[in-house]
């Protein structure tokens, strides 16, 4: 079994990680962490350093708790939500893992919402953590 989470620092974020690790064990699964940005060019160096070593650190916390886990930096230029299905999609992933912020209304309606085009397209069952 596979669980996906989509992983981008934020706490919420890290409780997603913590609900999977729960998860991982549980199920004897491999976690797939996934970060994904729209773009990488020059201005983005830093911001994808800083990715590949929050995962990086992640990878190594879960592999010393005895969990399997692979990470993923994907800059393949769609919005994360997207990207975050066509890879669960391409992996076979049986659920994933998101963390969900409040937004206002209008706030979803300016900057769109990950977690909801997640939830609404995704191959398998998506659990939400806020």
């Amino acid at each position: 079994m596979k669980i996906l989470v989509a992983f981008e620092g934020s706490n919420v974020a890290k409780a997603a990680m913590e609900l999977a690790v729960k998860h991982a064990r549980a199920f004897n699964a491999e976690l797939v962490l996934v970060w994904s940005m729209v773009k990488g060019d020059e201005d983005q160096q830093e911001t994808i350093q800083n990715a590949e070593n929050t995962l990086a650190y992640w990878k190594d916390q879960l592999e010393q708790k005895g969990l399997t886990c692979q990470t993923h930096l994907l800059i393949r230029g769609v919005e994360p939500g997207e990207d975050v299905v066509r890879f669960a999609t391409d992996l076979d992933v049986e659920e994933i893992v998101i963390g969900v912020r409040r937004r206002s209304k209008v706030g979803k309606l300016l900057f769109g919402s990950t977690a909801q085009y997640v939830i609404l397209n995704a191959p398998c069952p998506v659990v939400t953590v806020r």
